[in-house]
């Protein structure tokens, strides 16, 4: 299975890859997002360490399922031959009902075929008021004209 585009990535790629990365996430299904993934992928994120796309698939699940009205947005930092480096936001609430928004870097491997084979996160998250969220575009992909993270000075 080939996910373009595909290493060595330019900046015009690059962006792609990232915006498909936002796109994929922001449907907030664990299935779908896994096949993003190779087999045998491996992830650093907080304090969990999947591998491989059925593990990835579980943790994603349970993710969105503590995370409701999750919205993500995510923008290039960096990239190079197979390896792109973002910064992302993303608010959600609780079951609680209590806002928040948690921000990040990832560091992304890929494979010849474009699938992810590493990826490295690194999160933190604090507490918002409802009105002080700033992503709230209907859930699923966000719309082309609602701002990005430099836009929103996040």
């Amino acid at each position: 299975m080939s996910r373009p585009p595909l290493p060595p990535f330019t900046e015009e790629t690059a962006i792609q890859k990232v915006r498909a990365a936002e796109d994929g996430w922001n449907t907030r299904d664990p299935a779908k997002v896994a096949l993003a993934y190779t087999p045998d992928s491996r992830w650093r994120n907080r304090v969990d360490f999947p591998v491989g796309r059925a593990e990835i698939e579980a943790f994603l699940s349970r993710k969105w399922s503590r995370e409701l009205e999750y919205r993500l947005i995510k923008e290039l930092w960096t990239f190079g031959g197979n390896r792109i480096a973002v910064r992302f936001a993303y608010e959600y609430h609780n079951d609680s009902g209590q806002w928040f928004r948690a921000y990040g870097n990832e560091n992304w491997q890929f494979d010849a075929d474009g699938l992810m084979d590493l990826r490295l996160a690194s999160i933190n998250e604090h507490p918002i008021a409802e009105a002080d969220r700033k992503f709230r575009w209907p859930l699923g992909r966000r719309p082309d004209d609602q701002p990005g993270l430099s836009d929103l000075a996040l």
